[in-house]
């Protein structure tokens, strides 16, 4: 149930939706329910959101905000992020409270994964 004055959804562009859809499929297990040819809608995944058709991309460096994903199992996220296609645009570092790794999917879009510090 949607929380009065929280965020709710979250939506980003893809220069390819076709791609960006098969990337988080196969990294993370998502599903999508198609809205056209120029929008795809995921949910369930902590926030729902949608892709939609841009010649645009989210990254920090142009002042995007940052998607961050949980991971228990941060080096094995990093593998399964880079077999479906995804290229690490910053290596696993460690920053107070934990470690995480950004990279960006086939649409072009930059995240993040964190996992908790190393014991």
């Amino acid at each position: 149930m949607p929380r009065h004055e929280k965020i709710n959804y979250v939506e980003y562009p893809s220069r390819d939706l076709t791609e960006t859809k098969r990337f988080f499929e196969r990294a993370f297990g998502w599903a999508f329910e198609d809205y056209g040819p120029d929008y795809v809608a995921f949910s369930d995944q902590g926030l729902d959101g949608g892709f939609f058709r841009s010649d645009l991309a989210a990254r920090t460096e142009s002042g995007s905000a940052l998607i961050v994903l949980y991971s228990e199992d941060l080096e094995g996220t990093l593998g399964k992020v880079e077999a479906a296609g995804g290229k690490v645009v910053k290596p696993i570092f460690a920053f107070p409270g934990g470690r995480r790794f950004h990279f960006t999917e086939p649409g072009g879009n930059e995240l993040a994964v964190w996992s908790e510090p190393e014991a």
